[in-house]
């Protein structure tokens, strides 16, 4: 793994184009060092905005680069979904540089997935990591019509519904919306795998659960 990471970065440092003079024009500056209770914090302050309607649009002025030419200084990692109605620097009210994101159908845990969470928490020295579920995942829909009817998932499918199951056997006896438990109980799960892996061990990590309808992020027990 560290003969793995040294390649990666050598390549980067050899492929990327040299930084630009940090400027108003260069994009984000570095932040003051969060720590993790501050980056939750300027999260869910972001989100609110977004709820109210009020965005600020960080870093996001005609008169800037498309690219920040600086390296880029993100403050949190988010894993989310990749639904066309959650895109996380929206979500939060954060600009170019903010947020290092990856997205998988139903948050679903990957080794591409791992690694890239572990890039940011290892070489970008991000303090936290927030896994943020959604309500009416299609990902969780699909895992439980599976469940339902037992007709076979095609292709690719059938990993992330296997990998959201669990979560839909575990809450399948509890009352009221089952998707709306197997979607909090698989990110809580998401939330605790990550948690609990050595490579994670600096970081903060939390689980938090966004509602379509209301714009707003609440965070999971």
């Amino acid at each position: 793994m560290a003969s793995n990471r040294r390649a990666f970065l050598t390549a980067a440092a050899v492929t990327a184009p040299a930084a630009a003079p940090a400027t108003a024009a260069s994009g984000p500056r570095p932040r003051p060092s969060l720590t993790a209770p501050g980056a939750l914090d300027e999260l869910l302050a972001g989100n609110r905005r977004y709820a109210a309607d009020r965005p600020r649009h960080p870093h996001d002025d005609a008169g800037r680069p498309r690219l920040p030419a600086a390296a880029h200084h993100p403050f949190a990692v988010i894993v989310g979904c990749v639904d066309s109605r959650v895109p996380p620097e929206l979500v939060f009210d954060q600009g170019l540089g903010d947020l290092l994101c990856t997205r998988t159908a139903g948050q679903v845990l990957d080794e591409a997935v791992l690694g890239s969470v572990q890039y940011g928490v290892e070489e970008l020295g991000v303090p936290l990591v927030l896994v943020l579920g959604h309500e009416r995942c299609g990902a969780v829909a699909a895992t439980l019509e599976h469940l339902r009817t037992g007709a076979p998932v095609p292709g690719h499918l059938e990993l992330l519904v296997d990998e959201i199951v669990p979560a839909a056997h575990r809450t399948r006896a509890l009352p009221g919306d089952w998707a709306e438990h197997t979607m909090r109980a698989h990110t809580t799960w998401v939330r605790d795998a990550i948690r609990a892996d050595p490579a994670f061990g600096t970081a903060h990590v939390e689980a938090a659960r966004f509602d379509p309808g209301t714009g707003l992020v609440s965070l999971l027990p």
